[in-house]
C-alpha cells in the first residue's frame, strides 16, 4: 500500500556547496540518497514531494562539514499481511519463482503453488497446470495474497521477500478470465 508521510534526517553538506544555492543543493543530494531506499519501518521510499523544513546547520569539528535536520514528504510503498498485489514473474525454478511489484521483490515457494501444477524445466521453466490451461513462466502476470514480509539488509537496494498463498491468488491467463472460478 502507499502512503504520504512526514519524514526527518541529517544531512550532511560539503562547505563547496555553500552559497546562494544551499537549499538546492540540500533537496538534490536528499533525492538522491533517499529515493529508492527501504525501511523496515516505512518501506520503500518511491519519492520525495516536498521539503517542510531545513533546520539550523550544525558544524562537524575539523571537517568543515555541516549536518543539516531536514523535515520532508514522500510517498511510500509498504506491502502488509493480507494485502493483494499484482506481480509479474522474473524468474522460475523447482524451489519456486520470484516476481516484481514495483519494487517489491516477491519469492513464491513450490510448497505454496497449487497442487496440481508441477514444474517444467527446459529452454522457459514454468509451472503449469495438469490440463495444461495455466502457465506461470517468466514475463508472466499473477496475483498474489502476502502472508509474510521482511526487508533483506544484506541487499543494496533493500527488498521485500514476499510470499503467497494459494487462498485468494487468482492467476490470470491471457484470455482473462479466472482458472479457479
Amino acid at each position: 500500500m502507499f502512503f504520504h508521510i512526514t519524514l526527518e534526517r541529517n544531512m550532511q553538506l560539503h562547505p563547496r556547496h555553500f552559497g546562494p544555492h544551499l537549499r538546492d543543493k540540500l533537496v538534490a543530494k536528499l533525492m538522491k540518497d533517499v529515493e529508492g531506499t527501504c525501511s523496515g519501518r516505512h518501506g520503500f521510499v518511491v519519492a520525495i514531494t516536498g521539503v517542510e523544513d531545513i533546520g539550523k546547520g550544525l558544524i562537524r569539528e575539523g571537517t568543515g562539514f555541516v549536518t543539516f535536520p531536514v523535515k520532508y514528504q514522500a510517498v511510500v510503498f509498504r506491502p502488509f499481511k493480507g494485502e493483494i498485489l499484482e506481480a509479474v514473474v522474473t524468474m522460475v525454478n523447482k524451489m519456486g519463482f520470484f516476481a516484481e511489484a514495483g519494487p517489491v521483490q516477491i519469492f513464491v515457494s513450490n510448497h505454496l503453488i497449487p497442487d496440481d501444477m508441477e514444474f517444467q524445466s527446459g529452454d522457459m521453466p514454468n509451472y503449469t497446470t495438469s490440463d495444461g490451461s495455466v502457465k506461470i513462466q517468466k514475463d508472466s502476470e499473477v496475483r498474489l495474497k502476502i502472508i509474510g514480509t521482511r526487508v533483506d539488509a544484506t541487499e543494496i537496494p533493500k527488498t521485500y521477500h514476499v510470499t503467497w498463498t494459494e487462498g485468494g491468488v487468482t492467476f490470470d491467463t491471457s484470455d482473462g478470465r479466472d482458472p479457479h472460478a
